[in-house]
């Protein structure tokens, strides 16, 4: 018993020596150590001695083990150590080589703009103003001056969130008009930009929601004159020098006078047809609407506790997309809506 176990100590450091991988070490181990190892079958064999020899032979089978043991970790260390190295070499990184170019996205066309616009009128001396897109009907109709059964109040323009017509999707960032001059007093120079929903048909220039911004001026001695000498700055900054504009006669319920303001067709450069065919951009017409405007109606004032004997002023609402579309010739509005990369990686 004493050779058969002094052979599988030989036997099982020798095949743990020549051992290449962590799976071929534990195959020897179950081998050798196993629960029908060798070291475990000629330890079976232990009552088949005299009561004289089994002490001497268990304390040998004893250190036959712990010496197949501590090789055995020694090795497991060993191929553990030398498989951490290839990893590392596998993985190392060359500092010195060039990266790999990371693509950036950037700002999308009608951000563009809207901040372009931004920059304008706090060149103006105005303040950029925010509020809630869910709105009170009261700020945003009849504090605006617009009276019961307008048909900007029918349910088929305007998305309600109430049964009783209450409260609802803002139609237009005007509320933050009202908001300010009750909570501020002249001189006022603010803008608002924001989205706003409305149950617009969607074509090349209308969607049921879009982007807003709106101004309003009060102060002492305000005239239409500054109406149409800020927007037609606004204009001229926005889309150049050699824009042309117009103001068309108009009816607001919350300004009077009231005027809408267009600016000449970029496609077909104001006449109305391209080749022969009508305009599909401004659908003949040879200008494209961009906002509205007047002079702020005396009830509205007086209504946020500002005196209209002292005091006039003038607002105004526009479109950013239809603003976006004119400033990068775009002939559809829904392509601002798409996130189509192709068309995205334009600007």
């Amino acid at each position: 018993m004493k050779q058969q176990l002094e052979a599988i100590e030989k036997k099982a450091l020798d095949a743990f020596a020549a051992a290449s991988d962590p799976t071929e070490l534990e195959s020897l181990r179950v081998k050798f150590l196993g629960k029908k190892g060798e070291l475990t079958a000629v330890l079976k064999m232990m009552g088949s001695l005299t009561p004289e020899e089994r002490p001497v032979m268990g304390q040998m089978a004893n250190q036959v083990r712990a010496a197949i043991e501590k090789d055995l970790e020694e090795k497991k260390q060993k191929l553990a150590a030398k498989a951490l190295d290839l990893k590392l070499r596998s993985e190392a990184l060359d500092v010195t080589m060039p990266g790999t170019e990371v693509p950036l996205g950037h700002k999308h066309p009608m951000s563009i703009v809207l901040d372009e616009m931004k920059e304008i009128f706090i060149g103006m001396g105005f303040d950029v103003v925010d509020g809630p897109e869910v709105e009170l009907e009261s700020y945003n109709f009849t504090k605006l001056n617009t009276p019961a059964g307008h048909p900007a109040r029918d349910r088929q323009d305007t998305f309600y969130t109430t049964e009783d017509d209450t409260v609802l999707l803002r139609t237009q960032t005007s509320p933050m008009q009202i908001r300010v001059m009750e909570t501020r007093k002249p001189p006022i120079r603010i803008i608002s930009p924001g989205r706003v929903y409305r149950k617009d048909e969607v074509d090349a220039t209308h969607s049921p929601m879009f982007h807003q911004m709106e101004g309003l001026v009060i102060d002492k001695g305000i005239t239409m004159a500054d109406l149409k000498g800020s927007l037609t700055q606004m204009v001229k900054l926005l889309y150049g020098e050699d824009s042309v504009v117009r103001f068309r006669p108009h009816h607001f319920p919350f300004t009077e006078p009231s005027c809408e303001v267009d600016v000449r067709c970029f496609k077909c450069r104001g006449e109305g047809q391209i080749d022969g065919h009508t305009c599909s951009t401004c659908h003949g017409e040879g200008w494209i609407e961009i906002l509205g405007a007047g002079m702020v109606h005396p009830a509205v004032l007086e209504g946020c506790g500002i005196d209209p004997k002292e005091y006039s002023g003038f607002a105004f609402g526009c479109g950013v997309e239809r603003m976006t579309m004119n400033r990068f010739a775009i002939n559809d509005l829904r392509l601002i809506f798409e996130n189509d990369v192709r068309f995205l990686n334009q600007f």
